[in-house]
């Protein structure tokens, strides 16, 4: 009996035991299940923040891609690795998605994947200046003159005064009271003031761009199909187009200016718009102006010219006997968008003024003609008076800026609000003689207007940097879903 009631107590003292031990494990289990959740999360977590750091040299490795295509003058690709066959890199792989936008950014989709974690990216990649139009007075010396030299004077108020980056291909001369507010470099030697040598900085790829097709105004040929001769209070007889033609706000060959269309080897096509007044407005110092018309004058809508780029086959004139002075004016509430390619030559006898110098921009581009010598030139000044005072606008000629008729009574200062670049040379040596042989200096003033370098304003047409030391950076980058 003794032995009975031994093993029923042995028993009942071993069954709380296996309970404990029980629970125990259990428990056990369950610590070990959730550190090893935890660390799942953790290690998942860790995985998801490498994909993110991938990703982001992915980004990296596009823009690359991008500068290093751009450099050479190459088309730019549209992908750099793809899921199948990724780029490599340490802690993972990655492909990037390259979309060129056409004004010199490219919009790039990155995704890094790393230990099955991926995540994806976007970046913005921005042409970083330097090109001609970074620049207030900008000369590229393509026929590599050695002797070249760009070159600024005058004594006292009659100073150059330029506000912005200057650039020379050649050399940089800076004498007498004349003073620049910006950036000096030069490729040769800079006197008369601090600045860089043996600096270069890209071109515009003009032939890149392909004007003759890519454009949305053909002036030569809406006026060959549809050109009426008519004379007009703007002076004499000229072809001219309806209204309704974003190309009315020019006259073709006007036989009152014999002289200038003379002059040149083709075609003459004079900014002035026949449904205007002669004169409208006074400007900044009380002289007549005249106003241009992109998209109608109030209650009076005329063709929707804004926004476009005119393209010229033939020489460009701001020139008139009556008026001295020019405005755009459009009923867009963004302001004036416009782009006059030039192939031939651009002469600026007149004022040049817009509505309102924050809101509005034009851009005047020169470019050369195989066929035609001397060809890509942009003039200043008045052929007879000399009256050119102040012009707002970018302007870039291929080949170079020259000074027309210094000596006139008229021609005492130039201001630009905008820029003066050329591909070859900046021809603006402004000493001439006055009276009694005295040695004289007209004035140049340029303003640089870096809204366009900044991308605060955007011009259809133009030139993109193609070739050359011009990088790129990251403007911007945030997540997105997946790719």
């Amino acid at each position: 009996m003794r032995q009975r009631i031994l093993g029923s107590a042995s028993g009942s003292a071993l069954l709380p035991s296996l309970i404990a031990v029980v629970v125990l494990a259990g428990f056990s289990a369950l610590v070990f299940t959730l550190s090893l959740s935890h660390s799942r999360e953790v290690g998942r977590a860790g995985s998801e923040l490498r994909a993110l750091y991938v990703a982001e040299a992915g980004l990296g490795e596009a823009l690359l891609v991008v500068a290093e295509a751009v450099e050479k003058a190459e088309a730019v690709p549209e992908s750099h690795g793809t899921p199948e066959d990724p780029i490599e890199l340490q802690g993972g792989s990655c492909w990037a998605s390259i979309q060129d936008n056409g004004d010199d950014t490219y919009t790039v989709v990155a995704t890094g994947l790393a230990n099955g974690s991926a995540r994806s990216i976007e970046g913005v990649l921005q042409h970083v200046g330097n090109s001609a139009f970074d620049h207030a007075v900008f000369a590229g010396n393509t026929s590599q003159d050695p002797d070249y030299t760009l070159r600024f004077g005058g004594k006292g108020t009659q100073g150059d005064r330029i506000e912005g980056n200057i650039f020379s291909a050649g050399d940089i001369e800076v004498t007498g009271d004349a003073a620049v507010k910006g950036d000096v470099l030069a490729s040769g030697t800079i006197t008369g003031v601090a600045g860089t040598e043996n600096a270069t900085r890209p071109l515009p790829d003009i032939a890149g761009m392909n004007y003759e097709s890519n454009h949305d105004v053909n002036v030569a040929a809406a006026f060959a199909s549809q050109g009426v001769w008519k004379s007009n209070s703007l002076g004499g007889s000229a072809f001219q187009l309806p209204e309704t033609e974003p190309a009315h706000i020019f006259r073709k060959n006007p036989d009152n200016r014999l002289t200038e269309i003379n002059g040149t080897p083709r075609d003459d096509f004079f900014l002035e718009d026949p449904y205007m007044p002669v004169t409208d407005f006074t400007a900044y110092n009380g002289k007549e102006g005249h106003t241009i018309t992109l998209s109608g004058a109030p209650k009076r809508p005329g063709a929707d010219g804004n926004g476009l780029v005119y393209f010229i086959d033939g020489d460009l004139w701001v020139h008139n006997r009556t008026f001295l002075r020019l405005r755009f004016l459009t009923q867009d509430s963004s302001g004036t968008r416009v782009t006059f390619i030039v192939k031939g030559n651009i002469h600026f006898s007149d004022d040049v003024l817009l509505q309102d110098p924050k809101k509005d921009a034009v851009a005047f581009i020169a470019i050369k003609d195989a066929e035609q010598a001397d060809t890509g030139n942009i003039y200043f000044g008045d052929p007879r008076y000399g009256t050119l005072e102040r012009m707002y606008g970018y302007m870039y000629a291929e080949n170079d800026f020259h000074d027309v008729n210094l000596d006139a009574t008229d021609s005492q200062v130039v201001e630009i609000f905008g820029n003066m670049t050329a591909g070859n040379h900046v021809a603006i040596q402004r000493d001439y003689l006055g009276k009694g042989g005295k040695v004289s200096h007209s004035k140049l003033a340029v303003h640089f207007d870096d809204r366009l370098s900044k991308k605060n304003v955007t011009l259809p047409g133009i030139p993109r940097v193609r070739a050359g030391v011009g990088g790129f950076r990251i403007a911007f980058w945030r997540e997105v879903a997946q790719q």
